[in-house]
């Protein structure tokens, strides 16, 4: 996420570095590294004219107090006003006294508004909210019918199907029926365009004004660049949004949308999508992408995932079971392997780490495939083997490596890298115990 940016950042500290005061000419430097870092990361230009002018403002002649180096400083500045940018604090969703709370999802074809309906749902019925979804995606072959496999896949309801009714026809439709069945949240899907399309923002605008839903929330891919901020102004022109979700943020490097698009529609990104898995939907704390932006990490957003995702009896009986001095084992392992993908796999638990931390993993492979065929080959394995891994000799192993369809050296690879995540366990309670962590976490995920 934004690795571009955070690469560029890292290195302004070192302009400034071991002077007494940030001045004229030190601000002027670091400044020039930042615009550079922003243009790159495809920020839009006006918007990076203004952060600039900002930062300066907050910095000239700013005294280094403390402990703190210049460089420290300027980058505090650079956070806070990265935080302010982005709207300062996380936005939750708002929801009507009167249920269903109608909440309408706009944006372009092929910003993963669909799926992002699915995640949604799952976040609010996680939440124990009761939620319909409808799709007024009339003219999208199969539009409907995919919204009902996403909604049968994260489990809660969708308005089946209908043929020939226009948008607004199934939009009233899906309202009268979660007001008959008592639904606490009617979802809506709306039809888009490759492009801004003069019928599509007609239609959009006419469902709105039906449906006057409590949240209208703007849908935009973060690769998109540049054009994610025209295409965010002419939404916001034309619906009142309330809001903005930010999808594919991990899959590129620069994402400028999220330094862009909440100063273009002046409403707060309250959601990010990772992934193509239903559970990677993430609140949007403007401070904590801020952390992550400038190398600091996002350990808040860490512990939620491990408080959201880690089962808590499996971590106190491991607990109880290593400190009554009984061996990690094969079957710890596999539950240790589940949880991390839970979290997101490897690379979304060290995308959160600081960027020391995070260096001391570099390596790992961090390919999901890796840890499902783990799995798969422990899953091979009897429980006695699990168990008590000095058992597996030759003739075993060749057993396990056919069944899990793998080969012989694939199963003796990960038993090394048991041992070496056995080693770790050891060392968790000791000085460095983090870093050791990490370089277990890279064994285990087949570095």
């Amino acid at each position: 996420m934004l690795d571009t940016l955070t690469d560029r950042l890292s290195r302004v500290i070192k302009t400034v570095r071991g002077q007494a005061r940030l001045t004229d000419a030190n601000i002027k430097d670091a400044l020039r590294e930042v615009r550079i870092a922003l243009l790159e990361a495809d920020v839009a230009l006006p918007i990076v004219k203004e952060f600039i002018e900002d930062v300066k403002v907050k910095a000239e002649g700013q005294e280094v107090l403390g402990s703190l180096t210049p460089g420290q400083a300027l980058i505090g500045i650079v956070k806070d006003e990265l935080t302010t940018l982005m709207g300062s604090h996380n936005a939750e969703l708002s929801f009507a006294s009167q249920p269903p709370a109608i909440i309408l999802m706009v944006g372009l074809q092929g910003a993963g508004k669909t799926t992002t309906c699915g995640k949604l749902a799952l976040k609010l019925s996680q939440e124990k909210k009761r939620v319909l979804m409808v799709s007024c995606d009339v003219r999208r072959p199969a539009a409907q019918a995919q919204l009902s496999v996403i909604a049968k896949q994260v489990g809660v309801d969708a308005y089946p199907p209908q043929v020939d009714k226009s948008a607004i026809d199934l939009a009233t439709a899906a309202l009268e029926s979660a007001k008959k069945s008592f639904y606490d949240v009617l979802l809506v899907d709306t039809a888009g365009r490759l492009s801004i399309d003069q019928e599509m923002m007609n239609e959009i605008k006419l469902l709105s004004d039906t449906l006057n839903p409590v949240e209208t929330l703007f849908v935009v891919d973060a690769m998109q660049g540049q054009d994610a901020v025209n295409v965010a102004r002419t939404f916001a022109d034309t619906l009142a949004l309330t809001g903005v979700i930010l999808t594919k943020m991990d899959g590129d490097s620069r994402g400028g949308a999220a330094l862009s698009v909440k100063k273009v529609t002046g409403q707060p990104i309250k959601f990010i999508g990772t992934g193509e898995k239903m559970t990677g939907l993430e609140p949007f704390f403007p401070e904590r992408i801020a952390t992550r932006i400038l190398g600091m990490g996002d350990i808040l957003s860490l512990v939620d995932d491990v408080k959201r995702t880690v089962d808590d009896k499996e971590t106190a009986k491991l607990a109880r079971k290593l400190k009554s001095g009984k061996s990690f084992d094969l079957e710890d392992f596999k539950s240790q392997m589940q949880q991390m993908q839970n979290m997101g796999g490897m690379e979304a638990i060290l995308e959160k780490l600081p960027s020391k931390f995070s260096q001391a993993a570099q390596g790992a492979s961090l390919d999901e495939k890796v840890a499902l065929r783990t799995i798969g080959i422990i899953d091979s394995m009897t429980v006695v083997e699990r168990r008590r891994p000095e058992v597996l000799k030759a003739s075993r192993k060749r057993r396990i490596a056919k069944g899990a369809g793998v080969t012989v050296q694939e199963v003796n690879k990960l038993l090394k890298q048991f041992e070496q995540m056995q080693k770790m366990m050891k060392l968790m309670g000791k000085a460095g115990g983090l870093k050791r962590m990490l370089s277990g976490m890279k064994g285990a995920m087949g570095g």
